[in-house]
């Protein structure tokens, strides 16, 4: 009898290892799905904010002037970053790309004072764009306001696809990993169908039942989580590694909530499964056990 007890644990071990190992697999793939689509959209702000907006000030404009308008700017809200460029600063920065002085033959420096303009990611979309660069030309010291439209539309159009794509395949993996593990946890409790039947006959209420495995099921999603987790730490960490720049949009933001949503994600998949199959074997008459 103590050798069956043995054994029976043993194959309640390797049920419950197997289980852990399953669900994590999946939760890998979930996490993955969450990871790219929140770096996906780190790397759009990114790019957003790295696009600029060239403010072109009037050849009678004076580098003062232009300066004064660059601060009024610069308090903003949609302004993320701004950098002036003076007369000079730009006949150097031409003087040194041309490899010869334009100022030497015009004999004067042919250049006006401008400002690159980087906005905030949620302002750089084209409606935005067009009510921020109404409100530049404003100011009668600017001549002309120029961005890369096409560009920014670009951007924007390429997020919502991929955050659709992202979309449809966590769902698409939710489901899958649903059936999966709901099939091997069933295979689990089936065995236990006879120890839920003698407990519901002799009057146990089915939370009380339900209790025991519930609980043992939290701890098998936290389980699988922390396995899903050192999963992707691990691709994550070889990925730095590999390209230390991607701190730019992996922040610990999107690291926090990576590993909550698979924690979590592991719990309730598990939790749910477990309530559907001891609810199957609860509803079931006690002849089709035997069955």
């Amino acid at each position: 009898m103590g050798k069956k007890a043995r054994n029976a644990r043993k194959g309640r071990g390797l049920q419950v290892a197997t289980l852990c190992i399953s669900t994590a697999m999946v939760l890998v793939l979930l996490g993955m799905v969450v990871f790219i689509g929140l770096t996906a959209n780190n790397l759009s702000d990114y790019v957003k904010e790295n696009l600029t907006v060239t403010v072109m000030f009037r050849d009678d404009v004076s580098n003062r002037e232009a300066a004064v308008v660059c601060r009024k700017l610069q308090s903003k809200p949609w302004v993320a970053h701004l950098e002036y460029i003076d007369r000079d600063r730009a006949l150097k920065e031409q003087t040194k790309a041309m490899g010869t002085d334009p100022s030497e033959f015009l004999g004067e420096n042919p250049f006006v004072p401008s400002a690159e303009i980087n906005l905030k990611a949620g302002q750089a979309n084209s409606d935005s764009l067009k009510w921020i660069a109404k409100q530049i030309k404003a100011y009668k010291q600017v001549s002309e306001v120029t961005y890369q439209k096409d560009l920014m539309d670009k951007v924007n159009s390429n997020l919502r696809k991929v955050m659709l794509v992202m979309l449809v395949i966590a769902v698409l993996l939710t489901l899958i990993s649903f059936s999966l593990i709901n099939n091997t946890v069933r295979l689990g409790i089936y065995e236990r169908r006879f120890t839920i039947n003698v407990m519901k006959l002799v009057g146990a209420s089915w939370s009380f039942i339900r209790k025991p495995f519930l609980s043992i099921a939290v701890l098998e999603g936290l389980i699988a989580g922390a396995l899903a987790i050192l999963v992707l730490g691990g691709g994550i960490y070889a990925l730095y590694a590999y390209e230390p720049d991607i701190t730019a949009v992996v922040t610990w933001q999107v690291l926090t909530i990576t590993a909550a949503s698979v924690l979590l994600a592991g719990v309730i998949i598990s939790v749910l499964c477990v309530y559907v199959s001891v609810t199957r074997f609860l509803n079931m008459p006690t002849e089709r056990l035997y069955a």
